[in-house]
C-alpha cells in the first residue's frame, strides 16, 4: 500500500486533476511519516485549500503543529498575506527620500494579479531552497492541475527572465529587487529537477478523464524537467456482490479506464489506493486510508439516514435560464466536481431551447472539447489560451504604446512584457472581452477550480478599484467594469458545483461567501454524481449514500437558494447526445 511513504525523497509534491483525493494521500502520508518519528511540514499551495477542514486545525502562512499528530506541523501559504509581505518587502527597498506620495504609488501598483502569483511562488521557493530547514520531510498539496503547471514552471520562467536583466521596472517591482531572489529562484529550479530530493506524485482515480490529465500532466512535467515521477490510483472500488448492478457497474467502468492506462503511466511506479466507506475528514479517516483493512468489511450504515427530498433535475435550471434570454452563465466550484459537464450541458439545453451560445473556459486545463465530443449548431465552442492570449496581448501593447519608441526603448519594453506575470493581465483582458459578449446572447463559462478562480475574481476586483479611482467626477454612471457585470444578477448567474461530500460541499460554501463579500450572489447550486437513488446493497456505497443524504439535505436547508441535482449516471455524460439527456424535459 503506497509504498512511497516508505523511502521517500525530502520533497513530495502531489497533483493531479481536481477531486481525485491529492489532500488525502498528502495527508495520509504526513501522518504515516510523523507518526514513524519523522519531522514533517505539510503545505497547501491551493487558494482554496481545505487542509484546516481536514486536518482539523486553524492554518496559516506559517507552520502549525496538529493536534493529536506529533512531529506534524501544517500551512497554508496565503495568497493575500504573501502579497502584502512581498509589497512591504519591496518598499523597503525605496529610496530613504522617498515621499509619502511616491510609496502609496507603488503600493498600488503592486495591488493586482502579478505580485499575488508571484508573493506566493516566493513563499514556496523559500521552502525548496532553504537548506537550514528542520523538516525531514517537506510535502506539498497543491492545487489543480493547470495552476499547479504554472506554479512548478515559474523558477524556470523567472530565472530565464532575470538572466542578464536588470533594467526597467515591471509590475512587480524594480527588476533590481527580483535579482535579490534569482538566487532563490536557482536553488529552487535545482531542487525540483533533482531526482534524489523531489518526487512527483501523480494523482488519479480510475476515470479516464482523470487518467488523460495524469498522462499529460506528466509529459508536460518531464519537459520542465521533473522526471521522478509516481502513480496513485485513489479510489480503486471492487463490488462486493456481483450480482449488485449497480456496483458491478462502478466497478466496470473503473476496470476500463484502468485498462486504456497512456504507456507513459504505464512505466511509473504505482500505487492503488482502494475506495473508502467514509468521508477523508479528520486524523483517523486519514490514517485509516492507507490501512490494509478490508473496506467492505469497515463498511457500516447506522440506519438508512434521511430520506432524499424531491430535487429538480438540470432541466429544470436550464428552463430558468433561458426564460432570461441572455446573460453570462459562469460555472464555478472545486476542481473535480464536474463543473466542465455541467457547463457543456447548460449550454446544449439553451441551444435545445432555441438560443445562440458561446461557451468557454477559463480552465488551464481544459476538457471542453473531449467532454462535448463533437459540434451543434448554435454552439461556439473555444478556451481563454494563455499562450495565444498572451501573444495577443504583447502584440496589441507593442502596436499602440510602442509605437513612437525608439529600437532601444522598444527592445526594452519587448523584454519587460516577456516577464512570466503578463500572462496574468492577458487572460484577465481574454476573461474581460467574453463577459461583455453576454451583452447581446448567452455565454456560458467553464471556470478553473475554485482557487485559480478566485485569483481571476481578484484580478477582475483590483481592475474595478483602479477604473474607480482613474476616472473624473461625475462619469461614474457612464463606466461598466466586468465586476459590476459579475455583480449584477440579471447579467451574470453564478452556479456552483459540488458533490454530496463533506469538502466538496464545504468548499463550495466558502466560495459562496468569497463571492459574496465581493458583492456577487450565487444563483444556484448543482449536486452532481449523487447516488442517493441508487438501489444497490452493496455495504460500502450503502455507506457513502448514507452519508450522501446527510450532505444533499445540509446544502438544501442552509446553503442554496436554488438547489439542483445530477443523479450518478452508469456511463459518464460525453458527447452532445449524452450531454443532451441531462438536460432534455
Amino acid at each position: 500500500m503506497l509504498k512511497l511513504a516508505d523511502n521517500p525523497t525530502r520533497f513530495l509534491f502531489f497533483t493531479g486533476k481536481g477531486g481525485v483525493g491529492k489532500t488525502s494521500l498528502a495527508c495520509a502520508v504526513a501522518l504515516k511519516l510523523a507518526d514513524s518519528g519523522k519531522s514533517v511540514l505539510l503545505v497547501s499551495t491551493d487558494p482554496a485549500s481545505n487542509l484546516d477542514e481536514m486536518l482539523g486545525a486553524k492554518l496559516d502562512n506559517a507552520p502549525t503543529p496538529i493536534p493529536g499528530a506529533q512531529h506534524l506541523f501544517a500551512m497554508n501559504i496565503d495568497p493575500d498575506e504573501a502579497a502584502e509581505d512581498y509589497r512591504r518587502r519591496v518598499i523597503e527597498q525605496m529610496a530613504p527620500t522617498s515621499t509619502d506620495s511616491e510609496r502609496s504609488t507603488v503600493r498600488e501598483e503592486l495591488s493586482g494579479a502579478c505580485t499575488t502569483e508571484i508573493a506566493a511562488f516566493d513563499e514556496f521557493v523559500g521552502l525548496l531552497a532553504d537548506d537550514e530547514s528542520a523538516y525531514d520531510h517537506i510535502i506539498f498539496d497543491t492545487a489543480p492541475t493547470g495552476h499547479t503547471l504554472r506554479l512548478l514552471s515559474l523558477p524556470k520562467a523567472w530565472t530565464g527572465f532575470l538572466k542578464d536583466n536588470d533594467r526597467g521596472a515591471s509590475c512587480l517591482g524594480p527588476h533590481s529587487g527580483l535579482k535579490m531572489r534569482e538566487a532563490r529562484f536557482r536553488a529552487a529550479l535545482a531542487t525540483l529537477g533533482n531526482a534524489a530530493l523531489t518526487t512527483i506524485m501523480l494523482v488519479t482515480r480510475a476515470d479516464r478523464s482523470a487518467i488523460r490529465e495524469a498522462a499529460r500532466t506528466s509529459d508536460e512535467l518531464r519537459a520542465l524537467g521533473l522526471a521522478n515521477q509516481r502513480l496513485a490510483i485513489n479510489g480503486v472500488f471492487h463490488a462486493a456482490d456481483r450480482n449488485d448492478s449497480i456496483a458491478h457497474s462502478i466497478e466496470a467502468l473503473g476496470e476500463k479506464a484502468l485498462a486504456g492506462m497512456p504507456e507513459n503511466l504505464e512505466t511509473l511506479p504505482q500505487d492503488r489506493i482502494p475506495l473508502r466507506p467514509f468521508d477523508m475528514v479528520g486524523l483517523a479517516a486519514l490514517r485509516a486510508l492507507l490501512s490494509d483493512v478490508d473496506p467492505h468489511a469497515a463498511a457500516h450504515v447506522k440506519g438508512a439516514g434521511p430520506s432524499a427530498p424531491a430535487i429538480p433535475k438540470l432541466d429544470a435550471l436550464v428552463d430558468e435560464l433561458a426564460a432570461a434570454g441572455r446573460g453570462l452563465i459562469m460555472v464555478m466550484g472545486k476542481g473535480g466536481v464536474g463543473k466542465t459537464t455541467i457547463a457543456a450541458a447548460l449550454a446544449i439545453g439553451l441551444v435545445r431551447r432555441g438560443h445562440s451560445v458561446h461557451l468557454s473556459t477559463t480552465d488551464p486545463a481544459a476538457h471542453i472539447t473531449a467532454t462535448l465530443d463533437g459540434d451543434l449548431d448554435g454552439l461556439q465552442v473555444d478556451r481563454i489560451d494563455p499562450k495565444a492570449e498572451t501573444d495577443r496581448y504583447i502584440e496589441k501593447i507593442m502596436a499602440t504604446r510602442g509605437k513612437n519608441l525608439d529600437e532601444q526603448e522598444r527592445a526594452l519594453m519587448l523584454e519587460d512584457l516577456k516577464s512570466p506575470c503578463t500572462e496574468e493581465v492577458a487572460v484577465f483582458h481574454a476573461f474581460s472581452r467574453v463577459v461583455a459578449e453576454a451583452r447581446s446572447n448567452f455565454v456560458v463559462l467553464d471556470t478553473a477550480p475554485t482557487g485559480h478562480t478566485l485569483l481571476l475574481m481578484d484580478a477582475t476586483g483590483a481592475y474595478h478599484r483602479q477604473m474607480m479611482h482613474d476616472i473624473a467626477p461625475g462619469t461614474h454612471g457612464r463606466i461598466i467594469t466586468p465586476m459590476m457585470r459579475l455583480q449584477d444578477p440579471d447579467y451574470t448567474k453564478i452556479i456552483l458545483v459540488t458533490l454530496p461530500e463533506t469538502t466538496p460541499v464545504s468548499e463550495a460554501a466558502s466560495l459562496q461567501e468569497d463571492l459574496r463579500r465581493a458583492k456577487v450572489e450565487p444563483y444556484a447550486w448543482v449536486i452532481n454524481r449523487s447516488l442517493a437513488a441508487a438501489a444497490t446493497h452493496d455495504p460500502l456505497l450503502r455507506a457513502r449514500i448514507a452519508a450522501e443524504r446527510i450532505q444533499i439535505e445540509r446544502v438544501g436547508k442552509t446553503l442554496a437558494r436554488r438547489l439542483f441535482l445530477l443523479p450518478w449516471q452508469a456511463e459518464p455524460p460525453v458527447g452532445v447526445s449524452a450531454l443532451s439527456e441531462l438536460v432534455s424535459g
